[in-house]
């Protein structure tokens, strides 16, 4: 019969505090993985939402002073031509977002290629004296952290990391982030006791200390991205956010063409607006005689009268055509041999769209007239392919389906 060790003796109440501080640390690194997730996710969702819907933003802002400005000219009241000023100035006051944005992403670009970036000029080193409580705590992290304490080579690359951070703060004079770095080095797993020595469980409780607070901190960063002008609009859709930027669209184009019909009332009537002069001439609401018959091509019409424009039925066959729809819409019915790219990815995936002049598809033209909008700016050859799928299949051009049955315009 063989000997057995015994059993090793195990505190409970410190068993309970091992098994406490687990948990702390999944639920700090889960939550901490989900907001980060959720920060990429809002900085992608606004620098998309700006770069398609920016131009529909500013066309609305526009037509805003153009009806101002005509009300004033025709009433010639203090009033009124107070508020012409105050809209015109709104619009020259804005600021260059595309060039904001440009820049950005530069940066972006910049970071990414490590040591070829050429780095920002530094800032005038300010003049900071730290305080004694501040001179206190640099000087015992100093003498804990410092690399020569220890031999092993990944040891020391962890501490020199450690100190750069602890010198940063120092030479700012933050007592405060001087202290936290002192409880996250003290906290740290690298500078937990063994199991079975008398510190652990004092370093335990001052590990689920920094834990909680950490916890704490997280919760409220997440709070404040999600109340953010952007966290709360991509909060509506956060599993589709590319048809969430497509409602949108549709809202702005309605406003603008509730805007543009507005206008040309205002110019269209020639008399003074207590009705003594001629018949004001009739203007529908996307700006044209409502007497025509309505058409699916008319959601683009007003916004995107500026950019290059082609009727279905005159596109090449050759033609190099992007269609911008979502999936769903793409296997019902599509071109063949059209590239495919919904709206939402346009930006992420310029470097797949062919050099050459390209026809631009959408279901009736105005989430492809965004997409051609923003090429132009860009400096491509874009067409707009006016109608969309609806004018397409209206003109007898041929459609196919991905599941091999009759192809539909959904």
């Amino acid at each position: 019969m063989s000997a057995q060790s015994p059993a090793r003796w195990t505190d409970p109440e410190q068993q309970q505090l091992e098994e406490r501080v687990a948990a702390a640390e999944l639920a700090w690194l889960s939550m901490d993985v989900d907001v980060q997730t959720l920060r990429v996710e809002i900085d992608n969702f606004a620098l998309i939402h700006h770069q398609l819907l920016g131009p529909l933003y500013a066309r609305l802002d526009e037509l805003d002073a153009l009806v101002a400005e005509a009300v004033a000219a025709r009433t010639g009241l203090p009033e009124d031509l107070r508020r012409a000023a105050e809209a015109r100035r709104q619009v020259e006051e804005l600021p260059d977002l595309d060039a904001l944005f440009d820049s950005v992403q530069e940066q972006r670009e910049q970071s990414g290629k490590g040591e070829e970036a050429a780095p920002p000029p530094p800032a005038a080193p300010a003049r900071v004296r730290p305080g004694k409580e501040a001179q206190r705590v640099y000087r015992e992290l100093v003498r804990r952290a410092h690399p020569d304490l220890t031999t092993d080579p990944a040891e020391q690359d962890r501490r020199a990391a450690f100190l750069v951070r602890v010198n940063e703060a120092y030479a700012l004079g933050d007592a405060a982030a001087l202290e936290g770095l002192s409880a996250e080095w003290s906290t740290a797993p690298e500078a937990a006791p063994a199991v079975d020595s008398p510190d652990r469980s004092d370093w335990l409780h001052r590990r689920l200390d920094w834990l909680t607070d950490k916890i704490a901190r997280t919760a409220a960063e997440q709070v404040r991205l999600e109340q953010t002008p952007m966290g709360q609009l991509l909060a509506l859709a956060p599993q589709d956010p590319d048809r969430l930027l497509e409602q949108l669209a549709e809202e702005l184009l309605a406003k603008a063409a509730d805007r543009q019909a507005e206008l040309e009332r205002l110019l269209g009537a020639r008399g003074p607006v207590d009705g003594s002069g001629p018949t004001p001439v009739p203007v529908g609401d996307n700006g044209t005689d409502p007497t025509d018959p309505p058409s699916h091509a008319q959601e683009s019409h007003t916004m995107f009268a500026q950019i290059p424009t082609a009727d279905a039925a005159a596109v090449p066959a050759d033609a190099a055509l992007l269609d911008v729809r979502e999936q769903d819409e793409w296997d019902a019915g599509h071109v063949d041999g059209a590239l495919h790219i919904p709206l939402g990815q346009v930006i992420a995936r310029l470097g797949e769209l062919p050099e050459e002049k390209l026809y631009v598809l959408c279901r009736v033209g105005g989430r492809s007239a965004q997409v051609v909008q923003y090429l132009v700016q860009q400096g491509r050859e874009a067409v707009n392919v006016d109608g969309g799928m609806y004018a397409w299949q209206s003109a007898g051009r041929p459609m196919v389906s991905s599941t091999g049955q009759e192809a539909f315009v959904l």
